[in-house]
């Protein structure tokens, strides 16, 4: 039998501030991409910060030291990036608007506010598409998925429906609104890359075509607007 003196003793967990030979915004970001890619792939409720604190070979109390509770880890994983989308999607928006003065269309609007994050999709690595994957199943959360899109990313899409206005300046907002509801679930849809369609397709569509998405996504979404604008749009007098 094995003496208990003679074990090795494990290092008590860290209290307070980090150790110095922690990097503190390295170790951070070391923190937060293990923790986006494990809400992506189990949500919140199916990951424990021990799980994060394993995936980042961190002491789990430098989460709580950095980001409090899960949830404030969870806000602080869906900050990062919506921060940089949002500042993209915004200045694309301001930039179409600005050099498309009096001539707004509908299609236009949506490129401006899609195509940003196609572009990131395609380019941005594994950490985007986490990212992405994380937000469409928010989106589809009905106990707090709404409230948490509503803090994060309602001002760019105020930004979009403002846009909107000016290319359909007889449109009830309701038909607007509405439009943004479906133009989001396809968007979301898309980026999460499920495989579905290339089930569904047998090979010949594919889930991370994210290219063949971009050409054929704000089309998609600008005619289901139109028709729906058209239909409920009052005729104005000759």
């Amino acid at each position: 039998m094995t003496d208990n003196k003679t074990q090795p003793r494990r290092p008590a967990p860290a209290r307070g501030r980090p150790p110095k030979s922690a990097k503190g915004p390295d170790l951070r970001q070391k923190i937060l991409d293990a923790a986006e890619g494990l809400f992506a792939r189990h949500s919140f409720y199916g990951v424990t910060t021990r799980q994060v604190a394993f995936e980042a070979g961190v002491d789990v109390a430098l989460i709580h030291y950095y980001f409090g509770a899960k949830s404030g880890l969870f806000d602080a994983v869906f900050l990062r990036r919506a921060e940089i989308l949002n500042k993209v999607r915004l200045d694309s928006l301001d930039a179409y608007e600005k050099t498309h003065a009096g001539a707004v269309t509908v299609e236009g609007a949506i490129q401006a506010f899609i195509n940003p994050l196609l572009d990131i999709s395609l380019t941005g690595g594994a950490g985007w598409k986490s990212y992405f994957a994380l937000v469409a199943q928010v989106n589809n959360t009905p106990a707090w998925g709404g409230e948490t899109m509503t803090r994060f990313f309602d001002p760019v899409v105020q930004r979009l429906i403002a846009v909107l206005r000016k290319a359909l300046p007889h449109a009830r907002d309701e038909d607007l609104f509405w439009g943004y509801q479906f133009l989001t679930g396809s968007m979301m849809l898309a980026v999460s890359e499920t495989g579905r369609i290339d089930l569904l397709s047998k090979g010949l569509c594919h889930a991370s075509d994210i290219a063949a998405v971009k050409e054929r996504l704000s089309a998609y979404c600008a005619a289901g607007l139109l028709t729906v604008v058209e239909r409920h749009t009052p005729s104005l007098p000759a």
